[in-house]
């Protein structure tokens, strides 16, 4: 019967005491059955447990153990197995196994009493070591005891001298075990066989020269002297039953150790035991998942490969439709191309005239070519032209300034040749009052009014070449002009890709270009045109920003760029429109208003007749 299943309810540590009473009432009338039919002992309340048979001394170091020192035990089960030990204690006392007593010394004169008190650790004391006179020796040295009692395996030996330093005394030490106390008796044994054992050392009279021995007692440890200060020290007094009790006891504890450690293996064995019929059953759902897994992989696997059959025969069925398709637009084609075959001899005719149309492009392109390259070499005549022109107007201006120059300085002269005139009918009038200073005054005026006129001669003379040449430069220019106009009315025909730039006109790509960053694609184009116009309205007026300026003896004009409208220009539309509205004004103030060709540069010179001759 379990006791287990009885109650529920669990009680706490302090309780214990007071709940051993009722198993142990249960336990003496017979409810838990503690004696087998064979005679074996077994715990009722440990019925899950392999083992059930078990010694008395096994069963109550069990129930000792659970009781007292099991921390994986709950209160309840420890009160039933105090109640258990105090049951084998009181009631099977007569079961308990005899316990081995331990192994003493039989001495060969009498067994030692188990009330004598002797020292512990077991020590033996020899007596009257005296020099040998005869070898001369010492036997004082520890080394020599041990080697003579070696057969009663000493630890190790003290030597203690008197003070008259002729004899000695000497301790000898044993193992504290019983094998120790064995060699320690038969020590003193051989001693006591001469009759020179402890009692033979009280009895004497006079001191001899033999030596004695015996086990160290009370009396030895309570003796004054060094020895008994040595015993003292290093040991103390026990009897054989307080030994022996010990040893009980100490095994007993040991025992119970062992027993405790037991049902601690017990019970890990046992967990280990649950965790492994955990483990079998949790590998036992696996393994059935693994089969249901493989019985669903293996039925997936079908079923996709039925699928794969359906659709390769479907594929095969649509390979199959498009090939009749194909083969239907083959024969559509074939079709076609009988019917292209007829149109191709219909359209034979075509094909000739094509070639021929061909041909003639050929030929006009190759003419085209031959007149844009004669457009090219006259066009660079063309720009050498008129650079020479350029040149020559600024050298004809250049002779207009210096005319101009001399021209005031005939005048200064006229004015200062009519003013010593004056001055020379004045001194004139003055000359009757015969006065020298008068008359030397009166020469140097005429020297000096010979000088001026004959100064005035040779500027007329060098005013009269440089009008001739300024006339032969016009012809010149102006015959240079003729040529030039008839040679591009000649060359710019209506299918030339050269044509004439007026100068002073807008270039649109500016304005178009800054009215895109502002207004959409559609509206740029609008606002564009919208805006070159006004500003090439505005450079076709009236509108002359210029100023006039000599620089290195030349008179040259130069834009006024801080114009109000130019300023705003550029402020409002960018520095490109300004550039462009710029460039038109030095074009149109450069150039007559009739329109030229724009300036190019050009290296080397020629003459003009040269140009309009090549």
């Amino acid at each position: 019967m379990d006791y287990s299943s009885e109650e529920d309810s669990d009680i706490s540590d302090s309780e214990i005491l007071d709940h051993i009473d009722r198993p142990y009432d249960e336990l003496k009338s017979g409810k838990y059955k503690v004696k087998g039919p064979n005679g074996s002992l077994r715990c009722p309340f440990c019925t899950g447990k392999k083992k059930q048979d078990y010694r008395y001394k096994e069963l109550y170091q069990h129930a000792a153990g659970v009781g007292k020192g099991s921390a994986n035990r709950s209160g309840k089960q420890k009160a039933n197995h105090l109640a258990l030990a105090k049951y084998l204690e009181t009631d099977l006392a007569s079961e308990a196994d005899q316990a081995p007593q331990p192994v003493l010394p039989q001495p060969a004169a009498q067994t030692p009493q188990q009330d004598e008190v002797f020292v512990w650790p077991w020590t033996g004391v020899i007596a009257n070591i005296l020099i040998d006179k005869s070898s001369g020796k010492e036997p004082v040295d520890s080394a020599y005891w041990l080697t003579k009692f070696a057969k009663y395996k000493p630890l190790e030996v003290h030597m203690f001298w008197n003070e008259d330093s002729r004899s000695a005394k000497a301790v000898v030490r044993f193992n504290d075990d019983w094998h120790g106390f064995i060699n320690a008796t038969e020590f003193e044994k051989e001693f006591e066989t001469d009759n020179h054992g402890k009692k033979g050392w009280n009895a004497q009279t006079e001191i001899g020269t033999n030596t004695f021995g015996w086990c160290a007692r009370s009396d030895d440890y309570h003796a004054d002297g060094p020895v008994g200060d040595y015993l003292r020290k290093t040991g103390k007094l026990r009897t054989i039953s307080d030994i022996v009790q010990e040893a009980a006891q100490s095994r007993h504890r040991i025992v119970a150790h062992l027993a405790n450690e037991i049902d601690l293996t017990n019970e890990t064995l046992e967990e280990l035991q649950s965790k492994y019929n955990e483990k079998t059953l949790s590998l036992s759902r696996m393994l059935e998942e693994k089969d249901k897994l493989h019985s669903a992989f293996v039925e997936e696997t079908r079923r996709m490969q039925r699928l794969q059959r359906d659709k390769i025969q479907r594929i095969l069925l649509e390979q199959e439709k498009l090939s009749n398709e194909l083969e239907k637009k083959k024969r559509k084609i074939d079709c076609w191309s009988k019917e292209l075959n007829k149109r191709e001899a219909l359209t034979e005719r075509e094909r000739q005239k094509l070639d021929e149309d061909k041909k003639k492009n050929d030929v006009k392109n190759s003419s085209l070519q031959l007149a844009s390259m004669e457009q090219k070499r006259a066009d660079e005549n063309v720009l050498r032209l008129v650079e020479e022109q350029k040149r020559e107007k600024e050298e004809a201006l250049s002779k207009i300034l210096e005319l101009e120059r001399q021209l005031d300085a005939k005048q200064k002269l006229e004015m200062e040749i009519e003013e010593l005139k004056g001055k020379v009918e004045v001194m004139k009038h003055l000359e009757d009052q015969d006065d020298e200073a008068v008359q030397k005054k009166m020469k140097e005026m005429n020297d000096e009014l010979k000088e001026k006129k004959e100064e005035l001669t040779s500027l007329e003379d060098l005013n009269c070449a440089l009008i001739s040449k300024e006339r032969q430069s016009n012809d010149e220019l102006q015959e240079a002009r003729k040529e030039l106009i008839q040679g591009l009315s000649d060359l710019l025909g209506a299918r030339t890709i050269i044509g004439i730039k007026r100068m002073g006109e807008l270039d649109d790509k500016p304005f178009l270009t800054a009215c895109k960053k502002r207004f959409s694609v559609q509206e740029a184009q609008l606002q564009a045109s919208t805006l070159c116009s006004f500003w090439q309205s505005q450079v076709n007026s009236q509108w002359h920003p210029f100023k006039t300026v000599e620089i290195d003896g030349k008179i040259q004009s130069m834009i006024v760029e801080e114009d109000e409208k130019l300023q705003n220009l550029k402020e409002e539309w960018g520095d490109e429109v300004y550039s462009a509205v710029v460039i038109a004004l030095k074009d149109l103030n450069e150039y007559n208003p009739s329109g030229s060709a724009r300036e190019h540069e050009s290296e080397g010179g020629i003459c003009l007749k040269e140009v309009c001759q090549s």
